[in-house]
C-alpha cells in the first residue's frame, strides 16, 4: 500500500513537506503522532490520527505514539482561544494508562515485526532537562522571529484576542520541536504527522533537527474533521463521544455514527474504516440509489463500532436499537447488559417502586396508577388495556386483574412499561 496515495483518495492529506513521499518509498520509516493526555480516555476527535497511525503501520512503516506527559503540563495553544488547565502528575499518569490501553486496540505493539508500534511519553526525557539547559541547548537554535511567524502564535497575539498568550504557551512549539529532535536522535524518527492545526509546531521540529543535527526530517498533516454543516465533529448535546465504553456506551457510540448525515457518511466511511476503495465506492453508489435505506450509515456504524469496541458490542447495539424502534422482544430486552439498557432508555420517565411488594405481586392497576404515576387514573389504564395498548417488557399485557411480580424484573431491578407505540416508562425496584 502506498501510504500517501491511500491518504489522498480517502481525503486525508492536507499538507506534506517536499521529499516526504520519496522518503517513504525509499525505506521503512519511523513516524510519530502526539496524543493529548488531558482525559483518561481519547474521544472520536482522536480517531482520525489513530487511523492515520494504523494505516501507516499497514503500509509497512513504524508508528510511534507519543503521549504528551510533559506537554500536557503546559497546554498547546494551537486552535485554542485561551490557555488550558494544567495537569498534575497523578492525573496525568491515570490518563496515560487509559490512553495506552486504547491505542493498543488499534496498533500492533507486541509482535516481532520490524515495524511494530512503540509508545513513548515525552515526560521521560523532558524531566531530565533543566530550564537553563533547555534555553542554552535548544532555545538558541530557533529565533523568536521564527516562532512569532506561526499562525497559532499570531492568532493569540492579535489585539482582538482577549486572553493574550503566556510565556508557557509560547514555548510549547519549542518543547514539541524538541520531542521530534529527541525521537530523531534516539529512534531514527524522520516524520511527524498530525492535524492541520499542528503544522506550525511540526515544522518547528523539522527546523530544529536541521539546525541542530543536520538530519533529514519531514512533516505531514491531515485535515481537521468537521461536519458538512460546519459544526464541530464528535460533539453531541451531552458532550464528547468517548472511546471508553464506560464514558460512552457502545450503544450510544453506534447511534452517533448511524445518525450521521448522507454527506458526512460519505467522507467518514473513508476516514474511519479500513474498507477498500472499490467497496466504499460501491456502497456510496448503492446509497445514492436508495438513500432512504441508509445502508451507508449502517455500514459506517458497524465498521467503526467493531473497530473501537467489538463485534459483540455492535450486535448488542443493533439489538438495542431494534428494541427502541419497535421490533424488539422481551427476550432481546433481557439480553442487554445494564449499561446498554439504561443508555437505550435514557430520558424515559422513571418511577421507584417497592421491590418487596413485587415479591408477593401487585395488581397492575394499583402498580401503574397508584404506586407509580404512569397513568393518571385506573380508568385510563383500564381503557388502555382494553384497547390492547399496554405492554410490559415488550409483551402485550391484557389482564386488568393481572399482577406484576418479581418475575417481571429485568436484571432483578427494572420493569419496562410501554403505553401505545412510543411512550416508555421505567419502574425501578428498590
Amino acid at each position: 500500500m502506498n501510504f500517501v496515495e491511500e491518504l489522498s483518495w480517502r481525503g486525508m492529506l492536507h499538507d506534506m513537506m517536499p521529499g516526504t513521499e520519496e522518503q517513504l518509498k525509499k525505506e521503512m520509516t519511523a513516524a510519530y503522532v502526539g496524543f493529548d493526555p488531558t482525559a483518561e480516555s481519547l474521544h472520536i476527535g482522536s480517531l482520525a490520527p489513530i487511523m492515520l497511525l494504523k494505516r501507516y503501520q499497514l503500509a509497512g512503516h513504524k508508528p510511534i505514539a507519543l503521549v504528551g506527559g510533559a506537554t500536557g503540563m503546559i497546554g498547546d495553544p494551537s486552535g485554542k482561544s485561551q490557555e488550558r488547565n494544567l495537569l498534575n502528575e497523578e492525573t496525568l499518569e491515570r490518563n496515560l494508562t487509559g490512553i495506552r490501553n486504547q491505542l493498543a486496540k488499534f496498533l500492533d505493539f507486541d509482535s516481532d515485526a520490524e515495524n511494530k508500534a512503540v509508545m513513548v511519553n515525552n515526560y521521560d526525557w523532558m524531566k531530565q532537562i533543566s530550564f537553563l539547559e533547555f534555553i542554552r541547548d535548544i532555545g538558541k537554535h530557533i529565533t523568536v522571529n521564527y516562532m512569532m511567524a506561526k499562525d497559532s502564535v499570531k492568532k493569540r497575539l492579535n489585539p482582538e484576542a482577549k486572553s493574550g498568550m503566556s510565556f508557557t504557551e509560547f514555548t510549547y512549539q519549542l518543547v514539541q520541536g524538541y520531542d521530534f529532535y529527541w525521537l530523531n536522535e534516539h529512534m531514527n524518527c524522520k516524520l511527524q504527522m498530525g492535524g492541520s492545526d499542528q503544522w506550525g509546531n511540526i515544522t518547528t521540529g523539522t527546523e530544529l533537527i536541521r539546525r541542530k543535527s543536520g538530519n533529514d526530517a519531514f512533516a505531514l498533516t491531515i485535515p481537521l474533521i468537521k461536519k458538512a454543516d460546519g459544526t464541530k465533529f464528535g460533539k453531541t448535546e451531552s458532550g464528547n463521544v468517548w472511546l471508553d465504553p464506560k464514558l460512552t456506551s457502545p450503544y450510544k457510540f453506534y447511534q452517533f455514527w448511524l445518525n450521521t448525515s448522507d454527506e458526512d457518511a460519505e467522507s467518514y466511511i473513508k476516514i474511519f474504516t479500513l474498507l477498500g476503495k472499490e467497496e466504499i465506492d460501491a456502497l456510496i453508489d448503492q446509497h445514492k440509489a436508495t438513500p432512504h435505506e441508509r445502508e451507508l450509515q449502517k455500514k459506517l456504524a458497524e465498521e467503526v463500532t467493531v473497530l473501537v469496541h467489538s463485534r459483540e458490542d455492535y450486535e448488542m447495539a443493533v439489538e438495542a436499537s431494534q428494541i427502541l424502534f419497535g421490533r424488539g422482544t422481551a427476550e432481546n430486552l433481557r439480553r442487554l447488559d445494564e449499561q446498554t439498557f439504561l443508555a437505550v432508555f435514557e430520558g424515559v420517565p422513571q418511577f421507584a417502586v417497592s421491590k418487596s411488594a413485587l415479591t408477593s405481586g401487585v395488581n397492575v392497576l394499583d402498580l401503574l396508577a397508584d404506586q407509580a404515576a404512569v397513568f393518571p387514573s385506573k380508568g385510563e389504564l383500564r381503557r388502555t388495556i382494553k384497547g390492547n395498548g399496554l405492554s410490559i417488557n415488550k409483551e402485550k399485557f391484557t389482564d386488568q386483574e393481572g399482577e406484576i411480580n418479581s418475575d417481571f424484573l429485568i436484571g432483578d431491578k427494572y420493569v419496562l412499561v410501554q403505553k401505545g407505540k412510543k411512550n416508555y416508562f421505567l419502574l425501578i425496584a428498590e
